[in-house]
């Protein structure tokens, strides 16, 4: 898709250059990552109204270190350096030069602004500003034509200048929440340096994606594996508004999912949004291969290929089919191509079915590969989605049979939804399951002693697993209040036959890992 006004971010390894490109598109302008690669040429085709380089782990004055090409700073477009990015403008241009500091700066620094600088323009002059520090080397000689405008304790050079060239570079991260008025930096960069002009707003994305699709599409037909999660449904509605009734949806009931969950999705979306949906109950063929299966490896494996096979019998059903519609996002397409992903792109770009396109012969259409998830949820909501389904869960793939430990048996599965489902009801009661990022019961391999009434029981034990996190990458179990943890289990206890202890999962990711398998 064409922008008006697009920022390019050269990625040069950082781990903060996603956080770059979401503070852009939160000021309403639209960014991408490119690799740092890129050449001046490429560059210049997109006609970026500003470039950012980003912050990365390497030194320039390594000999295998990512370099900028000068041609980039030659077509007169705004630059801003950040951290690394700084530092290869001193490395390039003549008068500059960098060294190895005695010491890593790592964290909190206190800057001070020691030049005039539409950068630090609306910012209280006077006094240390808070900034958030994280380099090795550092700008020792600034370029020709460049000025000092900030320096802190032990870094004499903390941001500089070429005004009459429109290049700017801080040593600093302006994009982490560490950094005090980093976001109006980066917003004086954008709009009193580059004049840039806002617009990248979801209603405007829906509006134009709907356009695209419907002239990319013309009359084919597409086929949508649905799964009732907020990614797949946002593509499917995306596709319904394009292609009317040529779109055709597929659900497939794998027999690991939660209580009533097939029923429940299906009939939302069909109601509310007038699918062409097709709710395929393939629950006994998925159930019997994977019946006494323990190794969550061989379960990921069987469920997977057993989709695959469900879903290319139904797709080769419906004649027509060109396309296959795929929730594909940005942090997906910027690892296929950054500096840091490696040639990943086929592997990426096929993530989500497992490399149907290649079985299938059909083209890929991906609606969502501009957006980060928080623009997804966005545009569900511009489309008029429920929070239920927005703010859902994330839900593996391989479904309940990754949360039984061991043998998967429909007796086994049976226990678990209801646990799960008390999990679910109580989260949201209380108003918690907004405020973590996932929570759900996992069911051990073994019985414990218990006594119900004047009775002996020995039945199974249940864990719950409830964590906080941004981007799934890392997580912390979640300081649930204690009341809430006891009517979770009090109620699962008392209300699910099969289970007469419940335990908390209090390890963080990592070392251990969100899911049990």
């Amino acid at each position: 898709m064409q922008h008006n006004d697009t920022v390019v971010i050269l990625d040069f390894g950082s781990q903060y250059t996603q956080l770059i490109a979401r503070r852009v598109r939160e000021a309403g302008v639209y960014s991408e990552i490119h690799p740092c690669t890129l050449s001046a040429d490429k560059l210049k085709a997109i006609a970026p109204k500003a470039v950012i380089l980003s912050g990365g782990p390497a030194s320039v004055r390594d000999v295998d270190s990512p370099q900028l090409d000068p041609a980039v700073l030659e077509l007169g477009v705004p630059v801003l350096g950040i951290c690394y990015g700084m530092q290869l403008l001193a490395n390039t241009l003549p008068g500059g030069a960098v060294a190895s500091a005695k010491e890593r700066e790592y964290g909190r620094a206190e800057l001070s602004f020691s030049g005039k600088s539409p950068l630090w323009e609306g910012i209280e002059a006077a006094g240390a500003h808070t900034v958030w520090m994280s380099h090795g080397d550092h700008v020792v000689s600034i370029p020709d034509g460049f000025e000092v405008i900030a320096r802190t304790g032990s870094v004499e050079a903390a941001a500089m200048q070429d005004a009459s060239r429109n290049i700017y570079a801080l040593q600093f991260h302006p994009e982490v929440a560490h950094t005090e008025d980093g976001v109006a930096i980066l917003n004086n960069f954008l709009f009193k340096i580059a004049n840039v002009g806002t617009g990248w707003t979801m209603a405007s994305y829906v509006e134009s994606e709907v356009a695209a699709l419907r002239e990319k599409l013309g009359d084919d037909h597409v086929v949508c594996a649905l799964s009732g999660g907020v990614d797949s449904t946002v593509v499917a509605v995306l596709l319904h508004k394009a292609i009317g009734k040529r779109l055709h949806c597929i659900f497939v009931d794998n027999g690991v999912l939660r209580l009533h969950e097939g029923e429940e999705v299906v009939n939302y979306l069909r109601e509310h949004f007038d699918l062409n949906l097709k709710y395929v109950q393939a629950q006994d063929r998925f159930l019997d291969r994977l019946e006494g299966v323990e190794d969550p490896e061989k379960k990921r494996k069987i469920i997977g290929h057993t989709f695959i096979e469900v879903f290319e019998e139904e797709a080769k059903a419906i004649p027509g089919v060109k396309w296959l519609a795929q929730g594909t996002l940005y942090p997906d397409v910027i690892e296929s191509v950054s500096f840091k992903g490696g040639p990943s792109v086929v592997i990426k770009s096929h993530h989500n079915v497992g490399g149907l396109p290649e079985k299938m012969d059909l083209k890929l259409v991906e609606p969502l590969r501009e957006l980060f998830k928080d623009e997804v949820r966005k545009v569900a909501y511009e489309l008029g989605m429920p929070e239920s389904i927005i703010w859902r869960h994330p839900f593996p793939g391989p479904g309940l049979a990754i949360r039984i430990i061991g043998a998967i048996t429909r007796e086994r599965l049976d226990i678990l939804r209801r646990a799960d489902k008390i999990v679910q009801a109580e989260l949201l009661a209380s108003d918690w399951y907004r405020k973590v990022w996932q929570g759900f019961a996992v069911l051990l391999p073994l019985k414990t002693v218990g006594v119900m009434g004047d009775d002996r029981t020995y039945e199974n034990v249940c864990a719950l697993r409830i964590v906080d996190s941004l981007d799934a990458m890392t997580a912390d179990w979640s300081r649930v209040p204690t009341d809430i943890l006891a009517r979770i289990s009090n109620r699962i206890i008392n209300e699910v036959k099969g289970i007469n202890r419940v335990v908390l999962d209090i390890s963080s990711k990592p070392p251990a890992t969100i899911e049990w398998e």
